[in-house]
């Protein structure tokens, strides 16, 4: 043999260092896998949960929302005869057509005061004031 040849022993001897290496490098891989592996569980742990909390959740009743109060009513007798007359109203009415409704002697301080009513239940909602001096009853 002559002095660049290599024997089969210092082959050897040189596939060993690359051989350790890669084994170094395997045994990490695996580490890192299982932590991979471990981690993997956890999350798929964690989406089951929340699958079930999902359906548990689809599976309660729809709360409905509280009904809004009815609006109160003023005590004052003299609101009496205006909510009859919206009673049987079919359309928005004024504070005149309100007045002739009720039988009232059409001057202007019946009509002011019978648009000061009319703005009174508007402001508490028991009527609605659908254009500027034109009130209804609101609709559910």
């Amino acid at each position: 043999m002559t002095g660049g040849e290599l024997t089969l022993g210092a082959v050897l001897v040189r596939l060993e260092e690359p051989e350790r290496e890669i084994a170094a490098r395997a045994e990490a891989t695996r580490e890192r896998i299982a932590q991979l592996t471990a981690r993997l569980d956890e999350l798929g742990r964690a989406a089951e949960e929340v699958r079930i909390t999902c359906m548990t959740l689809l599976e309660l009743p729809v709360p409905q929302p509280p009904a809004p109060p009815a609006p109160k009513l003023l005590d004052h007798p003299a609101y009496q005869p205006i909510m009859a007359v919206f009673a049987a109203a079919d359309a928005p009415l004024r504070a005149r057509q309100v007045c002739e409704a009720m039988d009232l002697e059409i001057a202007p301080n019946n009509i002011n005061n019978t648009r000061l009513k009319l703005k009174r239940l508007a402001e508490r909602g028991i009527l609605v004031e659908t254009e500027r001096g034109l009130f209804a009853q609101p609709r559910p």
